[in-house]
């Protein structure tokens, strides 16, 4: 019998975070990390990735994009933008740390670019 694949991150709905729950660490974070390996997990704090676009239009197009996802999913990541890059940092503000939430935002995110980091 063959253990059962992990379900895939950006197919769940991130959860809204009470408070009560304790940050991620360790192992717990390389776990959900390989699903998403081109963003990296900062001091076990947060996940964050950077774009480059060819001017201001397409950044910015892209970081409406990644709004109607924060928006359905209830989850708001931290947001920088000027011509020609994007950078983002997701964490979990109510416990200062990362849940799965944030992966699962993530891999949204993920899912809207092509995997050079270019927006499609």
């Amino acid at each position: 019998m063959t253990p059962e694949a992990p379900e895939e991150l950006h197919v769940k709905n991130c959860i809204s975070c009470s408070g009560e729950v304790p940050p991620l660490k360790g192992t717990d974070l390389d776990r959900l990390h390989i699903q998403i390996p081109k963003w990296s997990i900062e001091d076990e704090h947060h996940l964050s990735r950077k774009w480059s676009f060819k001017n201001f239009i397409e950044a910015l197009d892209f970081v409406n994009q990644v709004a109607v996802i924060a928006e359905a999913e209830g989850h708001h990541p931290d947001i920088s933008f000027s011509w020609g890059w994007v950078e983002i940092r997701i964490f979990t503000h109510k416990i200062d740390g990362l849940t799965e939430s944030d992966f699962i935002l993530a891999a949204k995110i993920q899912r809207v670019t092509e995997g050079d980091g270019e927006c499609r």
